[in-house]
């Protein structure tokens, strides 16, 4: 709920992929508020296509948003929306509850089309669960296409995407990618900091670097039925709260929950063929500087590396966005977007809709 992330690449939606810029545009703490009631204002959905209280409104906002950031995007590289083929877009997930086959993006994919004059595809992860599938996560077979770029050596390797929540892809020799959400990403040390100390984050694990893990804490929730569940498995950023580390201190809480995020990454191993050889980490907590050692150190003690996403000449947070244009042309040319492996679905789906301009 940062900003919105616009990536440019050029992709057969295969192998082909030319990674080009990209920028992040920021959202306003007044609009960040907005976009953090619109998720309790989603609790009372029970269909896709409702959108009670404020969330029509924001909904209209939040595609406009989406509008400007694209222009500004085109005007600061120098290009025209006539060199543009498709947009993919993701919008702002409100709710995501797979047991009951309910996931909900709010942003007029339509609306964004007839505004930029360029075709969208969006709605990408409805399919999935229509067929049977949690959903989520979708930037599995992206994560493959980069992966022979990766610094792999031909060993196994783990993308590890850590945002609000975090999700593994695990990839190894020609088998179909292996993904699943391992648990808390950023979520919960951004709303503890911001009740704590007003702050929206902890940049680069600053105020985290300052306490000290509360290790009952960690150990007891890794314990969470969650954890132990096996793949595929999903969630939505509300299924843990700040309340694990309640009446801790500022920096204590956040080392805490830093600490309970790395360790969930790996304890995510146990359910994958292998142990990987190489974690590659992207989103924005590959910059909390804590959660990366404890990964480091943790990994280590099987004999693999974690590096991040620049590390392995890739754009850690970039990469979502790139994926999301990536799954618009695989969603153009028919080919499957989701996996049996990757959520779940008995059988490769395609999934997405395309919005056409209105002339």
């Amino acid at each position: 709920m940062d900003g919105i992330d616009v990536a440019l690449i050029e992709t057969d939606g295969e192998t082909h992929v030319e990674r080009g810029s990209a920028h992040e545009y920021a959202y306003d703490s007044a609009f960040r508020g907005r976009l953090a009631r619109g998720l309790v204002d989603a609790l009372v959905i029970t269909k896709r296509d409702e959108r009670p209280l404020g969330l029509a409104e924001l909904e209209i906002e939040l595609t406009g948003r989406h509008a400007d950031a694209v222009r500004k995007f085109l005007n600061e590289n120098k290009l025209k929306t006539s060199d543009i083929d498709i947009i993919g877009f993701h919008g702002q997930t409100v709710l995501h509850r797979p047991e009951r086959g309910l996931t909900v993006q709010i942003g007029d994919g339509q609306r964004l089309a007839d505004v930029l004059g360029i075709p969208v595809v969006y709605d990408m992860r409805a399919n999935d669960m229509m067929q049977g599938g949690q959903g989520a996560p979708l930037v599995p077979v992206y994560h493959q296409a980069l992966a022979e770029n990766a610094k792999r050596d031909g060993n196994s390797v783990a993308f590890v995407n850590i945002g609000g929540i975090s999700n593994i892809t695990f990839l190894r020799g020609n088998d179909d990618p292996i993904a699943f959400d391992t648990g808390p990403g950023n979520a919960l040390i951004d709303q503890w900091v911001m009740a704590n100390a007003g702050v929206p984050y902890d940049d680069g694990g600053l105020i985290a670097s300052e306490g000290v893990v509360d290790e009952a804490i960690v150990d007891s929730c890794l314990l969470l039925p969650f954890f132990e569940k096996k793949p595929p498995k999903s969630l939505d950023r509300n299924d843990f709260t700040p309340e694990l580390v309640a009446g801790l201190e500022l920096s204590d809480g956040a080392r805490t929950l830093a600490a309970l995020t790395a360790r969930s990454i790996l304890a995510a191993a146990r359910h994958l063929p292998e142990q990987p050889k190489l974690w590659i980490i992207c989103g924005g907590g590959r910059k909390n500087r804590m959660i990366m050692e404890d990964l480091q150190s943790g990994a280590a003690k099987h004999g693999a590396a974690v590096i991040s996403a620049e590390d392995a000449d890739l754009d850690g947070g970039a990469m979502e966005a790139e994926a999301w244009a990536y799954l618009a042309v695989r969603s153009l040319k028919g080919l499957p977007l989701t996996f049996p492996e990757t959520t779940g679905v008995k059988t490769p789906v395609t999934g997405g809709l395309l919005a056409k301009p209105k002339t």
